[in-house]
């Protein structure tokens, strides 16, 4: 289909977290702190856990693999921003904007999948124990992440055509500081009713579907913790529970508000504080979650530093 036909728009503004110019070299080293730390921690925990055989079981194979998502998540939006800022230049080019679109909506659905994969990793652990080298044999890890890959990008491929139906003639200014959907939904002049449709449909299949595995797989954890004779041993797995589900929480609640509210619901100052949770924040603090509260992965570390004051004990 001839590109000509299908928007007058060659290039988008990207306009930002803010117009104001005294704000931008403060957003600037904000946000370039927050990409490095997000970086730099998730490559970590994938060279960690590479090179330790001890972590090389599902529950590491999995983190790893969130690790990359998350590194990748980030790296589809903020650096994009941070050139913006630097270079005091927003455009971005029709066919760069459909494709940051598409890789974002590409880790940010591997993120969701991954985090309940690796919820029902940790029910079997605790719930079924003695079936946990069948149910989670290297087979079905590799079959649970492709099916992981497929469905997500299956889903960013059917926004990214969607979106390339339309029509953008009312303008081109995206109050955001990436290329997302909804923003690009309300700058459209075409009919958008198949893409909200679409919108809300797979939102909900990607969002809640994890979320609701998440959930069940916790209550079962927690109602088997707490037949655990030990309280020390009982505080520790609430710690960390309640660490693993802040942040499932923050990144789904914030996610959900954005994609499955009604339209008339959505705020572009609202929209944008929340994207900056999902898309930033939970990448930088996951590394935090998974690795300082774990002694196998601070043993893993230390050897990567040759640092010998962590503790060895395993958990």
């Amino acid at each position: 289909m001839d590109r000509i036909n299908q928007s007058s728009v060659t290039e988008f503004l990207l306009l930002g977290l803010s117009k104001r110019p005294e704000q931008q070299p403060l957003l600037f080293g904000i946000f370039m702190g927050m990409y490095l730390v997000t970086v730099v921690g998730n490559l970590l925990i994938i060279l960690a856990i590479g090179f330790d055989s001890h972590l090389h079981t599902p529950m590491y194979f999995f983190l790893a693999n969130l690790s990359f998502a998350d590194a990748c998540f980030s790296s589809t939006t903020v650096p994009k921003m941070l050139v913006n800022i630097q270079t005091h230049s927003h455009t971005i080019p029709y066919e760069g904007c459909l494709a940051q679109m598409h890789f974002f909506m590409t880790f940010g659905a591997l993120d969701d999948f991954l985090l309940g994969v690796m919820a029902y990793d940790r029910y079997v652990a605790i719930c079924r124990p003695l079936h946990y080298s069948k149910l989670m044999s290297p087979l079905v890890c590799v079959v649970l992440l492709a099916a992981c890959w497929v469905l997500t990008n299956l889903a960013a491929l059917l926004h990214t055509l969607l979106m390339a139906r339309l029509s953008f003639c009312a303008g081109n200014s995206i109050h955001h500081f990436f290329c997302d959907v909804v923003p690009l939904l309300q700058l459209s002049c075409s009919d958008t009713s198949t893409n909200q449709v679409a919108l809300f449909t797979v939102g909900s299949m990607i969002l809640t579907g994890p979320l609701s595995l998440i959930i069940l797989s916790y209550a079962y954890i927690i109602s088997t913790i707490l037949g655990v004779s030990s309280a020390p041993g009982r505080q520790k797995a609430f710690s960390t529970c309640g660490s693993h589900l802040t942040i499932v929480f923050l990144f789904y609640g914030t996610a959900i508000g954005v994609y499955l509210f009604p339209p008339s619901s959505h705020s572009g100052v609202k929209d944008r504080i929340a994207a900056v949770f999902y898309t930033v924040v939970t990448p930088m603090l996951n590394p935090f979650i998974y690795s300082l509260r774990n002694n196998d992965m601070k043993t893993a570390l230390s050897k990567i530093f040759g640092i010998h004051t962590f503790s060895s004990q395993r958990i």
